[in-house]
């Protein structure tokens, strides 16, 4: 997963989207499909197809989607379920056009996306907790933010990127006019920082689990670790306040199932890897069987259940952006987030 292909501001095409979100109907699967006659329930009546668009290539932040299909969660909710790949708009785009109905998104990119008046919705949070931070090799000897002292930095130029620089080193009375700063674009990590940078922003859950099983230990500065502000949603499963509007049950359908494939994942993590390496060959079957039995425990960590969103969490990192001049205005923070359509937990 490249972290710098998903840089949570680069919003530019949401904004022309805000004005007129127009949304694609779903219609009926055809009933002599095999996807509508996969199971009895689903023959009982035409499956609604629904797009779901990833934010970036297939990784273990979306296995839950692949297991949905895979074990028929979602053709039991009446859902013909295409997974997709994101357009060059970006998967926040397409969510907010209504060309998916659904999709992976940010809690950064839907509150920069709603500030700028994009309907963005985040009905689910696939991870609990934020598992992202800045990681280094440990020969570059950086064990905290001050250490970013005389470092290069690579990212993709979001001025969130500075912003989070900033902010940590500042909890340690360090100076980061001292930091580099590189656009790498999509340059791979582990080339990068042996030719480019000291340093460059993770999730651990893929990009950690790759080093540890390269050999190629990291040294890992968690963002949480440093301020609960830091510690928002990345990623969540998004949809539009249209759609909401619209067809409520279709939302409520698809979180249930997504729910069950989440769980599933989190109780069988070694059958989800295998799932999400069936559905898609190309990938490291060692690093998705590594990083799914590293990430499965953190989907629902300590929630009373997998998906639940804290208004807390949306309320800090807003107010973060706010004061890191991130944001123009004060986030609607009820309406960027609902917990209205997941299921009930079952820890």
């Amino acid at each position: 997963m490249n972290w710098k292909k998903i840089a949570p501001l680069m919003l530019v095409s949401l904004t022309v989207l805000a004005a007129g979100c127009g949304k694609q109907e779903a219609k009926p699967a055809n009933p002599a499909s095999p996807a509508a006659s996969a199971s009895p329930a689903a023959s009982a009546k035409p499956l609604t197809d629904v797009k779901v668009v990833l934010d970036w290539t297939p990784n273990t932040n979306h296995t839950g989607l692949y297991v949905a299909k895979d074990q028929g969660f979602f053709e039991q909710e009446g859902l013909n379920v295409q997974i997709i790949a994101p357009g060059e708009a970006g998967a926040d785009a397409m969510i907010a056009s209504g060309a998916a109905e659904f999709g992976v998104s940010y809690q950064e990119s839907i509150t920069q996306g709603r500030i700028q008046g994009v309907p963005l919705v985040s009905i689910a949070a696939v991870i609990q907790h934020n598992t992202s931070g800045f990681a280094s090799p440990v020969a570059k000897n950086i064990k905290t933010p001050k250490d970013f002292e005389g470092k290069t930095y690579g990212g993709w130029g979001a001025p969130a990127e500075s912003a989070m620089i900033d902010s940590l080193m500042q909890s340690e009375k360090a100076d980061p006019s001292k930091v580099k700063n590189v656009n790498i674009g999509d340059a791979d990590y582990f080339t990068a920082v042996k030719r480019d940078i000291d340093f460059a922003w993770i999730y651990y859950a893929w990009t950690g689990v790759d080093a540890e099983l390269r050999g190629e230990p990291l040294n890992m500065i968690y963002l949480n670790k440093y301020s609960d502000k830091l510690d928002y949603y990345t990623p969540v499963l998004a949809t539009n306040e249209k759609l909401i509007k619209e067809k409520p049950e279709l939302v409520k359908a698809f979180t249930a199932a997504a729910a069950k494939g989440y769980q599933f994942a989190i109780s069988k993590p070694e059958d989800a890897a295998n799932i999400l390496i069936k559905a898609v060959p190309d990938l490291d079957a060692k690093l998705v069987m590594a990083s799914q039995k590293w990430l499965s425990p953190r989907y629902q960590d300590d929630a009373p259940r997998w998906g639940e969103q804290k208004r807390q969490v949306w309320e800090n990192y807003a107010n973060w952006m706010l004061e890191h001049k991130l944001l123009e205005k004060n986030l609607d923070v009820d309406a960027a987030f609902t917990n209205n359509f997941l299921p009930a937990g079952t820890k």
